[in-house]
Order: structure tokens, then sequence, then C-alpha cells
């Protein structure tokens, strides 16, 4: 087969778009989705600022690429560790575990600590696009999350009276938290106190 025939042209497009947002990935947590150019990523990853804007088109595009490959990333790294756990607080608990090694650990890939929590003070007073990404992809997972509760509630593990929107709203507060303690701070006791407050959030029962 010839060396340059159009499926291996597209097998070659499709590695380096992903190799563009993998560091689009890395710059946006650091620098949030408006630093976020064309032209840096151009030259971080030695290429021509067409050969990047080609794959894309806009800077919009790019950003939205950016927040989808990070939302895989986050899954892969927060809710695929957790999935073969039994429904409701077992599997609750592994994804809120990896959750904290999430923020502990991944800084390869997001350097500049959760993502989501970056873009989302980044675009929540915005309207457009971008926003309406954030907050889809971060409704999305505080679906998941109460979705494993209501199971926890339904099978006993947790007390029949649990809120599944507010122990959500309470969850999502600890992990602003330890995000914050990790990056502003450098809290080396930070994971510590996210699983003894997440072991009094999850109740008795837990």
């Amino acid at each position: 087969m010839d060396a340059m025939s159009p499926r291996k042209s597209a097998a070659e497009a499709r590695r380096t778009r992903q190799r563009i947002v993998r560091r689009g990935i890395a710059l946006a947590s650091v620098d949030g989705l408006e630093g976020l150019t064309i032209g840096r990523l151009a030259a971080d990853l030695e290429m021509s600022k067409a050969g990047v804007l080609g794959h894309f088109g806009t800077k919009e595009a790019l950003q939205l690429a950016t927040l989808e490959g990070a939302a895989v990333e986050f899954s892969r790294l927060v809710w695929e560790p957790a999935a073969a756990e039994t429904p409701g607080l077992p599997r609750l608990r592994a994804i809120c575990e990896a959750w904290v090694t999430y923020l502990e650990t991944a800084d390869d890939i997001f350097p500049g600590g959760c993502f989501f929590t970056t873009a989302s003070i980044e675009f929540d007073g915005r309207t457009g696009p971008v926003r309406n990404t954030v907050a889809r992809l971060s409704l999305v997972w505080r679906r998941r999350l109460a979705t494993e509760i209501r199971t926890a509630v339904t099978s006993g593990d947790l007390p029949p009276d649990t809120d599944p929107d507010q122990l959500v709203f309470e969850l999502i507060g600890l992990y602003l938290a330890l995000n914050q303690e990790i990056q502003l701070f450098a809290n080396p006791t930070a994971g510590t106190r996210a699983r003894r407050a997440l072991n009094r959030l999850l109740g008795p029962h837990a």
C-alpha cells in the first residue's frame, strides 16, 4: 500500500490532532482556555501555526476539543478505575477515592490541577458555546454521582432520607476545597483531610 494512502493520512491526522489536544489540556489547566493560543501550541509542538489551525479552524473549536479531551481523561482517571465496583455506595466510594488520587497525582496531564475547576471559574460569568460545554460536562458528572447515591439509598447503604442533590453539592464543594489546598497552598495533608471528610459525608453506613 502507498505510504501516503488516504487511510494512513487520516490515521496520522488523528494522531496529530490527539497530540495537539493533549498538549492543549496541559496548557489550559495552567493558563486557562483563553490562554490557549495557536501560536503557543505550535511552538510547543514544533508545528506551524497553519498546521495547528488546520485541525480545528478556530480558537473556539480548539477550546471545545480541549474540553472534550479533558473530559475523556477525567473519565479515564476517575470513573474507569471504579466502574467495575458494585453500583451504589461501593462504586461511589471508589469514585471518590479515585477523584482524590487524580487531584494528588495527575499533574503530568493536568499540571494546573483540576481542569474543570479552572474552566468553570474562567467561564461561569460568560455566555457562548465554551461556557455551555463546561456546564454540560459538569452536569453530566453531577448526575452520575447522583445516580450512585440514589442506588446506595435504594440498596440501604445510605439512609432513606438522604438527599442526593445535597450530597452531590457537598461532594463538589469538598473537591473544590481539595484542589485549592493542593494547588494554592501545597498542603501535604490535603488528601488525608479530604478522605476524613468523605467518611463523614458518606455516613455511618459507609
